[in-house]
C-alpha cells in the first residue's frame, strides 16, 4: 500500500506482523500511521528526510550578474586539484576533511598516477558580502597531453585561475595554457602557490610573470592551498575580477555539449553550458548534429557530485540526460536547442588533431565486439581520439587510433583495462606523413594532389610522389641555465632547428625549437628529463608539415616482407632503425629446423642483417675415427637438407613476438 507524503514523496506502508489485527499478546499496540499527513507538516518533512530526499535547489534565485564560471589551469603537479579541494571546503561544498585529496580526481588511473586525465565541473555555492553567488569551477589537465580538454573546458568560461608554483615558477605548460586562455579572451588571475615550502620564492615567481606574460606583480594573490592560506582571497578575487557571462534568459534555449559520459543505464549524460533560455525536465530538445529529438529526463548541477534539480538558465553548468541510448548521439560541441524555437548553432569546438597513430587490436578475435563497444563509449568521453577500421594479417581484424601524445596513448589503454576490463595489442606509434602525388593519373584515383598515410605499409613508391612530408612541431623548453649546452646538443640530435632563446630570469632559459615529430614522440621527454636532472620542462604545438627526405624500410624473413613490421624512417636514422628491429627479431623469433635470415631493406638494397641459427642434430655421434671424408660426406648431406627445408619452410612469427618487436621499448 501507498501512501503520499508532503512535498510529493511517495512512501510504502509496510504492516510489520505485530501491527496487524492479530497482534501477539504481551506487545503494546503501535500507533496507527495515517494514511495521509498534511502537506509540509513536520511528520512530513521528517519521512521525507529519512528516506535521503533532497530538496532540488532553485537555480532561478541566481541571477545572471551573480553567476562566475572559471577553470584552473597550470602546469603539471602545480596544484590544481589541492586548490579545488580547498575551494570546495571553503564553500561548504564538501565536509572538511583530511581524505580530501584531489576529490575531483574520480578516476582510477588519475589516483595511481597522480595526475588529471579528464577535466571535472563542481557547482560551488557562496556568501560574499551578504549576496550568494554561483560559482562554476572546471579543474583542467596539466599534461601537454590533454589540452584539447583545457581548450574545451575554457568555452564554458569567462576567466581562469593561473596556478604558478612558487618553487619551480614559470613551466612550459604554464605558457601554453595562458596563451590558450589569452586567446580565448578570459579573464586571467595568476595565483602562486606553495608559499610554504622551505624553497619558495614567490618574488621571483612575480618578476617573471609581469616579464613573460606582461601581467602586473600586484594582481598576483600569494597561496598555499595545502595548508589553505590566502584562499578566501582566491574567491573574492574571482568575484570582482571576473566578469559575469553575456547571455540571454528570454531567448530560446541554445546549450553547448562541452563533455559526455556513459552510463549503462541512463545512457548519455551530457554536460552543458547554457548560452540562451533555460531547460527543464520533460521539454523537448533537439540535437543540432543528429537532428533527432529527445524529452529531458533529469536536468542538474554537479555539486560536485550530480544533484538534480528543477531548471537550469543561461548563464548556468550543468548536466543533462534526455535518454540518448547510442553513444554517437552525444557528440562534444554539439548544440541542444527547443524543438519549437530552431537556433543557430553554436560554433563548437574545433576538431582535435591527432599527433600520434597507433594500432589496436584484441588479443583473440573473439573479443572484437566487446572492445569495439568499450572504445565506442571510452571515445564519447574523450573525443580527441580518432578511430579507423584496419586490419592485419597477423593481428586481425582492428583499428588505427589517433592520439595527442603518448601519455594520451598510455592512458587511454589503461582505462580500457580499468574500466571495461579488456586486454589490447598496441602497437608501436607513427606520426601522420603526407606525400604529394606526381602525375594527375593519381590524383584523380585518390581524389587529391596530397595524401596522407597514417599507416606505414600504404606508403606510396617514390616513383609515385613528387615529394614527401612530415609533421613539425614548435617545442618550448624552460630549463635551468646550467642545463642549456646539453639540452641544445640534444635536440641537434634529434633535427630540431633553433627558434628563439630568451632568459625569463637569472637563472632560467626558454628556448624554442621546431622538431619533426617523429623525433620527439617516443623518448625525447625521458631524455630532457635525465640530462636535465628532472629540472626541465617540455611543451609542444603543431607547426604543420616539412620536406622531408623519407623512406620506407621492409622487413623481410628469409625474403618476404613482413607487412606489420613495415616502417616509415627518415633517411639519415634509418640504418639505426633497421639493425634495432632486426636484433629484436632475433631475440623473439623461435629458433627452426633451417636458418632464418633476419633483414631491414630499403627497396632492393639490404641495410641490416640478422641471421637465427638452425636448430642442429650431432650427425657425427656415430662416428669413431674413421677416414674425414666419411665425416664431410655426412656433414654436405645435412648442410643439402637444411637448404631443402629453407626453401620448402613458412615462417610463422607467433602474435608475441609482434608483440614484443612493436610495442616501444623504453631502454631502446
Amino acid at each position: 500500500m501507498w501512501t503520499l507524503a508532503g512535498r510529493g514523496c511517495w512512501h510504502r506502508r509496510v504492516l510489520l506482523p505485530w501491527a496487524t489485527a492479530a497482534a501477539r499478546p504481551g506487545l503494546p499496540r503501535p500507533l496507527p500511521i495515517p494514511s495521509r499527513t498534511p502537506a509540509g507538516s513536520w511528520a512530513s518533512d521528517r519521512l521525507c528526510s529519512s528516506v535521503g530526499l533532497k530538496e532540488k535547489p532553485d537555480m532561478s534565485r541566481f541571477a545572471v550578474e551573480d553567476i562566475r564560471n572559471f577553470s584552473i589551469i597550470a602546469h603539471v603537479d602545480h596544484g590544481k586539484s589541492t586548490l579545488a579541494d580547498r575551494l570546495l571546503e571553503l564553500t561548504g561544498t564538501i565536509d572538511k576533511t583530511k581524505n580530501n585529496k584531489q576529490v575531483l580526481d574520480k578516476l582510477q588511473v588519475e589516483r595511481e598516477r597522480g595526475i588529471t586525465v579528464k577535466a571535472q565541473t563542481a557547482s560551488l555555492f557562496y556568501n560574499f558580502e551578504g549576496k550568494e553567488y554561483l560559482l562554476n569551477l572546471i579543474d583542467t589537465p596539466g599534461h601537454v597531453d590533454f589540452s584539447y580538454e583545457v581548450s574545451r573546458s575554457l568555452s564554458a568560461c569567462q576567466g581562469v585561475l593561473l596556478v604558478v608554483d612558487a618553487n619551480e615558477g614559470i613551466q612550459a605548460q604554464t605558457v601554453a595554457n595562458f596563451f590558450l586562455a589569452f586567446e580565448a579572451q578570459l579573464s586571467v588571475i595568476p595565483v602562486i602557490n606553495k608559499i610554504d615550502l622551505k624553497n619558495a620564492d614567490p618574488e621571483r615567481v612575480e618578476k617573471q610573470i609581469e616579464k613573460v606574460f606582461d601581467i602586473p606583480s600586484d594582481d598576483c594573490i600569494k597561496i598555499s592551498a595545502k595548508l589553505g592560506t590566502n584562499v578566501e582571497y582566491v574567491l573574492q578575487a574571482v568575484i570582482e575580477r571576473i566578469p559575469p557571462p553575456k547571455v540571454h534568459r528570454r531567448n530560446p534555449l541554445r546549450a553547448l555539449v562541452f563533455d559526455s559520459t556513459f552510463d549503462q543505464y541512463r545512457g548519455v549524460i551530457a554536460n552543458v553550458a547554457l548560452f540562451d533560455g533555460m531547460v527543464s525536465r520533460g521539454d523537448k530538445i533537439v540535437s543540432a548534429h543528429t537532428q533527432k529529438t529527445y524529452e529531458v529526463n533529469e536536468v542538474g548541477v554537479l555539486n560536485p557530485s550530480e544533484q538534480p534539480t528543477l531548471k537550469l538558465y543561461a548563464g548556468q553548468v550543468g548536466y543533462l540526460i534526455a535518454g540518448m541510448k547510442d553513444v554517437t548521439e552525444a557528440q562534444i560541441g554539439d548544440t541542444l536547442y527547443s524543438h519549437k524555437h530552431p537556433v543557430e548553432p553554436l560554433p563548437g569546438f574545433k576538431s582535435a588533431k591527432p599527433m600520434v597513430f597507433a594500432g589496436m587490436y584484441p588479443i583473440d578475435q573473439s573479443e572484437y565486439n566487446n572492445l569495439k563497444s568499450a572504445i565506442e563509449k571510452l571515445t564519447l568521453n574523450d573525443s580527441s581520439v580518432s578511430v579507423h577500421r584496419d586490419s592485419s594479417l597477423a593481428l586481425g581484424a582492428g583499428w588505427r587510433l589517433g592520439f595527442l601524445g603518448l601519455l594520451h596513448m598510455e592512458v587511454f589503454n589503461q582505462r580500457l583495462e580499468q574500466e571495461y576490463n579488456t586486454s589490447v595489442i598496441l602497437t608501436t606509434p607513427t606520426v601522420p606523413y603526407k606525400a604529394v602525388l606526381s602525375s594527375a593519373k593519381l590524383i584523380k584515383e585518390y581524389r587529391e594532389k596530397e595524401i596522407t598515410i597514417i599507416n606505414p605499409a600504404q606508403f606510396p613508391d617514390k616513383s609515385k610522389v613528387a615529394e614527401y612530408l612530415e609533421p613539425v612541431v614548435l617545442g618550448t623548453i624552460i630549463t635551468p641555465d646550467e642545463y642549456t649546452g646539453k639540452i641544445m646538443a640534444l635536440c641537434q640530435t634529434r633535427r630540431a632547428v633553433q627558434k628563439h632563446l630568451m632568459f625569463i630570469d637569472q637563472n632560467r632559459v626558454m628556448l624554442k625549437y621546431l622538431f619533426p615529430l617523429n623525433e620527439i614522440v617516443v623518448d625525447f621527454y625521458d631524455s630532457l628529463k635525465s640530462l636535465s636532472s628532472g629540472y626541465a620542462s617540455f611543451d609542444y604545438e603543431d607547426a604543420g608539415y616539412q620536406t622531408a627526405e623519407l623512406i620506407k624500410m621492409d622487413i623481410l624473413l628469409n625474403g618476404n616482407i613482413v607487412e606489420e613490421l613495415v616502417t616509415v624512417v627518415h633517411k639519415d636514422k634509418a640504418y639505426a632503425v633497421g639493425k634495432t628491429i632486426c636484433e629484436r627479431l632475433k631475440d623473439s623469433l623461435p629458433r627452426q629446423l633451417f636458418e632464418i635470415a633476419i633483414q631491414a631493406a630499403i627497396g632492393s638494397k639490404i641495410i641490416a642483417r640478422e641471421t637465427v641459427k638452425a636448430y642442429r642434430k650431432n650427425v657425427l655421434a656415430k662416428c669413431y675415427g674413421g677416414d674425414i671424408t666419411r665425416k664431410m660426406k655426412l656433414l654436405k648431406r645435412q648442410t643439402e637438407g637444411k637448404k631443402k627445408l629453407r626453401k620448402i619452410g613458412n615462417i610463422e612469427v607467433p602474435k608475441d613476438t609482434f608483440i614484443k618487436v612493436l610495442k616501444t621499448q623504453p631502454n631502446k
